[in-house]
């Protein structure tokens, strides 16, 4: 019988992460694994004192996320590893689910757990690829008009996620189950995403070399959602902005790669028109709204 380790990246989240690992624990992790991308919070030092089986890795500094999550399942002894955001907290079952899933699936090199916000509602858990006329359709400005449409909602994955498992191209990378035989086969996550769409990059290398990513809404974990990011906010914008450009450039060629970039920075040129005229509009939300436009301008320039 296989084994299932848990892998927790952390970065200033200390309660959240406590949350995390009980729950983990308590649903029978094999093994408990933590890397904190340089946390000012004390979490370490919590990891240390309420969860001495785990096993810590807090010399890394800042690396981002997939590098640290290189970092967490190189430590893994286990041939599959959960790798969890330190805001995640895996319901009663999530783990024995996920690790017969992989054993029953060979061909599945990843899978995602149902996401559910705190409320317990779900969170859209899995997506088309970036670049492709799926990806245009579940996005704005054409998901809220294409969820008009009770035929095409009911295809979308934003709107409707299967409700039995099942293969999609890409899952939120909050919590993904990973056969670790398929994720060294293609060299784990690419360090070069410091943050945002590693987990995006990683199924489409696994697609090529012939591997499933897989949803399994059997298993469920709860996810908070932007803890980490939400405390440099601005900076992020320009990160995610960064990493899409990077992962067009990687995957994409010629006319299709053209059209993507020029999709993208006609976005930018509409948000900062957007923000520019709330600076006017809206006087009490002008220092955010400047931090955005810088964010903005700033991404547009390093599109180019």
């Amino acid at each position: 019988m296989s084994r299932l380790a848990v892998a927790v990246i952390s970065y200033n989240t200390r309660e959240l992460l406590r949350a995390c690992l009980a729950a983990a624990r308590a649903d029978g992790a094999a093994e408990l694994v933590v890397v904190d991308n340089g946390s000012s919070d004390g979490s370490a030092a919590m990891v240390r004192e309420r969860f001495p089986d785990a096993t810590l890795v807090d010399d890394v500094g800042n690396v981002g996320y997939g590098a640290a999550a290189n970092v967490a399942v190189a430590r893994c002894a286990a041939e599959h590893v959960l790798v969890l955001n330190a805001d995640t907290a895996v319901h009663a079952g999530a783990l024995e689910t996920l690790r017969r899933y992989l054993d029953a699936h060979p061909r599945v090199g990843m899978a995602g757990p149902l996401l559910l916000n705190p409320d317990g509602s779900p969170q859209p858990s899995a997506f088309p690829f970036p670049g492709t006329l799926g990806w245009l359709v579940e996005n704005d400005p054409v998901a809220p008009l294409a969820g008009l449409l009770p035929p095409l909602r009911r295809r979308l994955l934003r709107f409707a996620p299967p409700a039995a498992p099942a293969a999609v191209p890409w899952v939120l990378g909050a919590a993904l189950a990973i056969r670790r035989t398929a994720f060294d086969a293609v060299g784990g996550f690419d360090p070069a995403f410091f943050m945002y769409f590693e987990e995006v990059d990683l199924a489409r290398r696994l697609a090529t070399a012939g591997w499933e990513t897989h949803l399994v809404p059997t298993a469920r974990v709860t996810h908070v959602g932007g803890a980490s990011t939400s405390q440099v906010r601005v900076g992020m914008l320009v990160q995610h902005f960064r990493s899409t450009n990077r992962f067009y450039r990687r995957h994409y060629r010629g006319p299709r790669l053209a059209a993507w970039l020029a999709i993208m920075r006609a976005k930018m040129a509409f948000r900062i028109a957007r923000d520019a005229a709330a600076l006017v509009a809206r006087p009490a939300e002008r220092p955010m709204r400047r931090e955005r436009l810088a964010a903005w301008r700033t991404a547009l320039r390093d599109g180019r």
